[in-house]
C-alpha cells in the first residue's frame, strides 16, 4: 500500500521544505499522510477543472507547483478561486500538496536546471547557490555551439512552447555562447547573470524598466511564467515514477496557460 505520506516523502527527499524561500508556502495544503493514495495528478496551478479531472481519473492526491494557499486563508466562504477550490477538494476527499520554491531551488533537478537541460546547455551550475550541494536559484551554462541572438530566441520559444518572447532588439552579427536563466519570476537575479558572464538571461515577469536598465549589459528574454514552469509536471512525474514504478501518476491533460496571446 502506497500512502500519501509515501508520495510526499519521495518529493521532499529531492526538494526538502527547508529549501523554500521565506515568503513561500510549499508543503501540505490538505492531506492525511496515512491515507492510501489511489493516484496522483500533477499540475502547475489547481483549478476547479483540474479538481474534476482528478476525480475522473480516480486520484485522491494532487501535486501542484504553485501553492493553492499562497497567502493566509482566514475563512472558507467560497468568495474566490482559492476558497471555492479548497471547499470542493475537501468535499471530494482530494488532498493537495504544493512543491514551489523547494523544487525551484533543488540541486541538479530543480526548475532552472531542468530548463537548462531542455536547452541543451553544458557546464551547468547554479546561478545563485545557497549551499555547497548546489541548491539555489537559477542556472547558467554554455551552448554547445554559439548561436545568433535570433536563433537563440527561436530555440527558446520552440523549446518551451512560448508563441512569443519579450526581448531586447536582437543585435546583428553577434552570437551567444553563455545563457543564464531562472524559471518563473527571476528579475532579482539579473545582475548575477551578468556577473556569471552570460550574454543572455531568460526568465519571466520582467518589467519595462528591466529592459531599459539592462540595455548594453545583457540580452533579456522574457517568456510566459506558465511556459517557464510547465516542466515541473515532468519533474514531479519522474521523481514519483522512479520511486514507485507502475503507480498511477498523471500529468494534467487539460491544463492550459491562463494567459492567451492575441
Amino acid at each position: 500500500m502506497i500512502t500519501e505520506g509515501d508520495i510526499i516523502r519521495a518529493l521532499e527527499a529531492v526538494a526538502p521544505l527547508d529549501l523554500q524561500e521565506s515568503y513561500d508556502n510549499s508543503g501540505i495544503q490538505i492531506a492525511d499522510s496515512s491515507r492510501p493514495c489511489t493516484g496522483v495528478l500533477l499540475c502547475v496551478d489547481l483549478t476547479e477543472d483540474i479538481l474534476r479531472e482528478a476525480i475522473q481519473k480516480g486520484c485522491n492526491l494532487i501535486i501542484t507547483h504553485h501553492p493553492l494557499m499562497f497567502r493566509p486563508v482566514k475563512s472558507l466562504q467560497q468568495r474566490n478561486r482559492v476558497e471555492q477550490t479548497l471547499v470542493n477538494a475537501i468535499r471530494a476527499g482530494i488532498d493537495v500538496y504544493s512543491c514551489h520554491t523547494s523544487i525551484d531551488n533543488a540541486p541538479d533537478v530543480g526548475v532552472s536546471h531542468t530548463m537548462a537541460s531542455m536547452l541543451g546547455l553544458r557546464n551547468v551550475r547554479t546561478l545563485v547557490p545557497v549551499n555547497d550541494a548546489g541548491a539555489g536559484s537559477g542556472a547558467v551554462g554554455d551552448l554547445s555551439a554559439p548561436l545568433t541572438y535570433r536563433e537563440v530566441v527561436s530555440k527558446i520559444k520552440s523549446t518551451f512552447g512560448s508563441p512569443v518572447a519579450r526581448c531586447h532588439p536582437a543585435p546583428d552579427n553577434t552570437t551567444v555562447s553563455r545563457i543564464a536563466l531562472c524559471g518563473g519570476a527571476g528579475a532579482d537575479f539579473m545582475t548575477d547573470a551578468i556577473a556569471a558572464g552570460a550574454q543572455l538571461y531568460l526568465t519571466s515577469d520582467c518589467k519595462h524598466n528591466h529592459f531599459l536598465d539592462l540595455t548594453d549589459r545583457i540580452f533579456l528574454v522574457d517568456i510566459g511564467h506558465f511556459e517557464s514552469e510547465e516542466c515541473t509536471k515532468q519533474i514531479f512525474y519522474q521523481i514519483i515514477s522512479e520511486k514507485f514504478p507502475n503507480f498511477a501518476v498523471y500529468k494534467s491533460e487539460i491544463e492550459k496557460n491562463p494567459i492567451t496571446y492575441c
